[in-house]
């Protein structure tokens, strides 16, 4: 088997780690955890990495690069039904491809008083490529694509897990899209 490039650890370091600080939070996530993840000492992560805040700006920077791209990918498509179904298989993919990344990107979701500006900034990205307008907003659109993505980004990371992919992904890209209001 081939080496890894330093891109495929740097995006695998990433994405583990983005995964752990999803689950136990920056402050209570050490590098030592994220070193057990990608089976590296802790010398060695810090040989890519020089310390747990860099790591945790290069996750935040990947995620807006990550949605940035997705917004660029679907400007040109009208707000609608088609626009609505590039986003659900991009998210989809995207979740498959990044599951820790997708994780830190659903803390979005959470019920915390004092949300990072930069996660707020993630979610503002979300919407401009559902094309929401948060000027007048409509609040079951609102609720409807929470609904969706929530759901897509728990049952698409669990199609992995399972090792059901290729099985659940049409049923999952549905059942969002039903979710959004498209039949």
């Amino acid at each position: 088997m081939p080496r890894p490039t330093k891109i495929e650890i740097d995006a695998e370091i990433i994405d583990r780690a983005a995964g752990l600080f999803s689950k136990h939070g920056f402050e209570n996530t050490s590098l030592q955890q994220i070193a057990n993840a990608v089976n590296y000492s802790k010398a060695g992560l810090l040989h890519h990495y020089p310390s747990k805040k860099a790591i945790y700006e290069k996750v935040l920077s990947t995620s807006i690069e990550q949605l940035k791209s997705l917004l660029a990918s679907v400007e040109d498509i009208p707000v609608g039904i088609e626009r609505d179904r590039a986003v659900v298989e991009a998210t989809i993919q995207h979740t498959l491809d990044w599951p820790g990344m997708a994780a830190f990107g659903n803390r979005l979701a959470e019920n915390e008083q004092n949300v990072e500006p930069i996660l707020t900034e993630m979610g503002l990205i979300m919407y401009a490529a559902l094309g929401i307008d948060l000027a007048t907003v409509d609040l079951e659109r609102i609720i409807r694509v929470t609904s969706a993505f929530s759901g897509l980004g728990v049952t698409a990371a669990l199609s992995a897990r399972l090792d059901l992919k290729r099985e659940w992904r049409s049923y999952i890209a549905q059942i969002a899209m039903e979710a959004l209001g498209h039949r």
